[in-house]
């Protein structure tokens, strides 16, 4: 939910992404393993990645701060445009490390995130992301689940009609809310809109009940909805990627061991 570089000189953004190289990739299949870590404190990652419990990872920032444990892929983030200064640099560092995606925004259909209108988010991805289509995958902008208007999956069509060329492959989402029905509602409808415009994958990037947003309140029910919507998401073909909010203590972690919602996410 928040970005946790400070980054520098943005003058040279746009000038350096024209130039960034542009030596294409040969992108390996996604993992069979969907599941992610969501994290601030890299240290947290390494319960979850025990016997292969996730694939990946990634921080709301462009650089890992620390190391990943061995076999999870880092994914870097652009949240928004407070990060655009020293963007350059980051970014290719994680290429050069191994990263194959770049996810663009954290919410900004959301005031508090990163706060853009879908045509400015638009303009800010063909320069600072789109150049490197050729050394990552690109995913969208993640958007909230609000209904509301010009939020959520509105604010998304708004965005891609206004993206043509940003060489985006994926629709990332995220959701809060109270039931594995209501969840299982939401990504129904975002695999529909990926289909929409052609997206090869869905990535749910923050998921969690409303009442876990700041750490599990019973973890008897945060349980039972993951052991309810951890194999249904394994099921669904459309989503490629997802993570758990968040890999921390009092959420998937009681102090630096998995708990019993952390055991629920990993072992299915």
């Amino acid at each position: 939910m928040v970005s946790f570089t400070k980054l520098f000189t943005a003058g040279l953004v746009a000038t350096s992404a024209m130039a960034a190289p542009m030596e294409v990739k040969r992108f390996a299949t996604p993992p069979a393993n969907k599941r992610g870590a969501a994290y601030n404190d890299v240290a947290a990652v390494d319960p979850l990645a025990n016997n292969g419990g996730i694939s990946w990872a990634y921080d709301w920032a462009g650089s890992i701060f620390g190391i990943l444990p061995s076999g999870v892929e880092f994914v870097p983030m652009l949240w928004g445009a407070k990060d655009f200064g020293g963007w350059i640099t980051t970014i290719e560092t994680a290429l050069s490390s191994g990263s194959q995606y770049i996810l663009g925004f954290n919410e900004p259909d959301m005031p508090s995130q990163a706060n853009m209108s879908p045509g400015d988010a638009a303009s800010f991805y063909k320069t600072h992301i789109t150049p490197f289509a050729g050394q990552a995958k690109l995913i969208s902008p993640a958007v909230t689940s609000s209904t509301n208007t010009g939020m959520g999956l509105s604010w998304f069509e708004s965005f891609i009609g206004s993206c043509g060329g940003c060489d985006i492959t994926g629709l990332a989402v995220h959701w809060y809310g109270n039931t594995a029905d209501e969840f299982k509602s939401f990504v129904t409808q975002a695999m529909d809109t990926a289909s929409k415009y052609n997206l090869d994958e869905l990535w749910i990037t923050e998921f969690a009940l409303n009442a876990d947003v700041n750490g599990s309140s019973d973890l008897a029910t945060t349980t039972a909805f993951l052991n309810d919507v951890i194999p249904w998401l394994n099921q669904q073909d459309g989503v490629t990627r997802y993570s758990y909010f968040m890999a921390a203590d009092r959420y998937l972690l009681s102090g630096n061991t998995l708990n019993q919602a952390g055991l629920a996410y990993v072992s299915q």
